[in-house]
């Protein structure tokens, strides 16, 4: 996308030094060198097919297969909604690079900057849902105890909390998202009360703490508790076989999150160099700003390839699932 801050190539808005509608929301960007403006929409079409393709696939399960209410699957189907929701609107980014101009009106243009903010907020709120919800089964197996008030409607409660957090995380994007033109070019594009320098500077800074910085924060201290109090105990028989058959939820939950932090934390590192240098425009600026952007919207197509890879009963039910859909 060429509006701003958060969602545009990560370090191609460092080089202007003066406060204008250009400098802050990449709609005069230099021109790509050729094998640039093939790559990415290519790029960004192939995510885009796998993303729907592998998160369909997850929503056919989890909604279709009767035996899988759990509180774990019920974060695991808020995580594939979010992808799916990026993915089904990837094709707007892509008219969007190849036109060179916003070929919608303004109202989608609120609408597709507030999805796309979505994707960036939600995948780590749910993962740090996640991640709590791991400290407790896991820290409750070790104690050879249930957890008080895990069940599937507390769980469906606090999907219902995340997506209202994040509404509200999302809204200041959506009302500074706006038509602009530039050049003779429509864009969609952030417009931001003047001092306009300021606030681009606090919207990277915004994204970057609540998008990145408290959420991974809050897993890692999550885990590293978990850690140091399981070193402390010593588990019973029935503890450890509880245990054994509670790691490989767990494994997955690690497995996601891990892949989460590959595809992010590149993006959000580059909000730092933003924030504290002045890069040049060059081809190589540019074109590891548009790889950045790829690799955190891959995160939306790779989830589902872990649940395959990881979890035996996803497989179960998805061969089922196609079984009997190609039954005569």
């Amino acid at each position: 996308m060429n509006y701003a801050s958060s969602s545009g190539p990560g370090l191609a808005n460092s080089s202007c030094p003066d406060p204008t509608p250009g400098c802050f929301n990449e709609s005069n960007p230099p021109p790509l060198p050729q094998p640039l403006a093939v790559a990415v929409p290519v790029v960004y079409a192939l995510i885009c097919a796998v993303g729907l393709t592998g998160n369909s696939a997850v929503l056919l399960v989890l909604l279709r297969a009767p035996r899988r209410r759990t509180v774990t699957d019920l974060f695991i189907l808020n995580l594939a909604i979010a992808d799916e929701l990026f993915t089904l609107v990837l094709p707007v980014n892509i008219a969007d690079f190849l036109l060179r101009q916003w070929p919608f009106g303004e109202l989608m243009c609120k609408l597709i900057v507030a999805i796309d903010h979505y994707n960036t907020f939600s995948s780590l709120y749910f993962l740090t849902v996640m991640s709590a919800d791991r400290y407790l089964v896991v820290l409750a197996t070790a104690e050879s105890r249930r957890v008080a008030g895990r069940s599937y409607g507390a769980a469906r409660a606090v999907s219902l909390a995340v997506w209202c957090l994040v509404t509200l995380v999302v809204l200041p994007f959506a009302v500074f998202a706006r038509l602009d033109d530039e050049q003779g070019r429509r864009q969609c594009v952030l417009i931001f009360p003047q001092p306009e320098a300021w606030w681009w500077r606090a919207s990277r800074l915004y994204t970057l703490v609540l998008g990145f910085a408290l959420p991974v924060t809050a897993i890692c201290a999550l885990y590293i508790s978990l850690l140091c109090r399981l070193r402390s105990m010593r588990l019973d028989s029935h503890a450890k076989a509880l245990d054994r058959a509670k790691k490989r939820v767990t494994l997955l939950v690690v497995a996601i999150l891990a892949v989460c932090l590959l595809c992010w934390t590149p993006y959000h590192l580059s909000t730092v160099v933003v924030l504290t240098t002045d890069l040049p425009q060059t081809p190589l600026v540019v074109a590891v700003s548009y790889f950045i952007t790829s690799l955190s919207y891959a995160n939306s197509c790779l989830n589902p390839f872990l649940y395959a890879f990881l979890d035996d009963n996803f497989r179960r039910s998805l061969n089922q699932l196609l079984a009997c859909r190609a039954a005569p």
